[in-house]
């Protein structure tokens, strides 16, 4: 990334501030460009959602290189959510400072995070996923994804229960096995919490901000459990 790219990108953080600037940098005829978008978020000093008709037309003017958002007034060490969603696209993440001007460039891990000690990020690393990275990860199986956003299970929404069956699973009542899904309810009004048992009594289970970790299968979690899933097959699209 050329010192004009740099400059371009210091001088939208600067034009933007204290909201978040974000932009892509594009790959054209053996040239770079940045090319700044609007943030479409209602609170912009925070964090930032990127216009898709912005990006859209960044993606049909080159080839993408890395997505580009400035920190007002903080350091460019990336937080949980540009973690997960800089490996989630695959690009290289730039990260600017303003007023310091530092930059950072944060590259994305390839293949699945590690299970273990993996922060908290809704939709992207979460109860549900170390569930399907488990899968994929131990039984070569790809579970479907669906849409989930934060604090589902306080509307009424029952995703586990509603769901379960279009993933491959069937309820089961005999003695626990490695791979069963156990869902539970944990201070909500639906079943909103989900962990693989993974043998010696041992569960892995991500729960809402804190690290993913294995845990004794027994007590507060068995007294919440509303229900164990097999794994069955079944035809379901892997895409969703």
């Amino acid at each position: 990334m050329g010192n004009l790219i740099v400059s371009e990108i210091l001088a939208h953080a600067e034009q933007e501030y204290p909201r978040e600037a974000c932009g892509v940098v594009v790959h054209n005829q053996r040239r770079q460009r940045y090319l700044p978008c609007r943030n479409l978020a209602q609170a912009p000093q925070d964090h930032f959602i990127m216009s898709p008709e912005d990006y859209a037309q960044a993606e049909d003017s080159g080839t993408l290189v890395a997505i580009v958002h400035s920190h007002p007034d903080a350091t460019t060490t990336p937080s949980a959510v540009d973690l997960a969603q800089c490996d989630q696209s695959q690009l290289p993440w730039v990260i600017v400072s303003w007023p310091e001007g530092d930059v950072r460039t944060l590259m994305p891990q390839q293949g699945i995070k590690p299970l273990l000690a993996r922060p908290f990020v809704h939709g992207i690393w979460d109860c549900y996923a170390i569930v399907r990275d488990w899968y994929q990860l131990e039984r070569n199986i790809q579970l479907p994804n669906f849409a989930r956003t934060d604090d589902w299970w306080n509307r009424g929404e029952n995703l586990y229960m509603t769901h379960y069956r279009d993933a491959g699973f069937t309820p089961v009542t005999d003695d626990i096995a490695p791979g069963d899904v156990i869902i539970m309810q944990v201070r909500a009004s639906e079943p909103n919490h989900a962990g693989v048992y993974v043998g010696n009594g041992e569960m892995l289970h991500h729960m809402y901000g804190q690290l993913s970790q294995k845990v004794p299968y027994g007590g507060y979690w068995l007294d919440r459990t509303i229900i164990r899933l097999r794994y069955t097959g079944g035809n379901h699209d892997a895409s969703h």
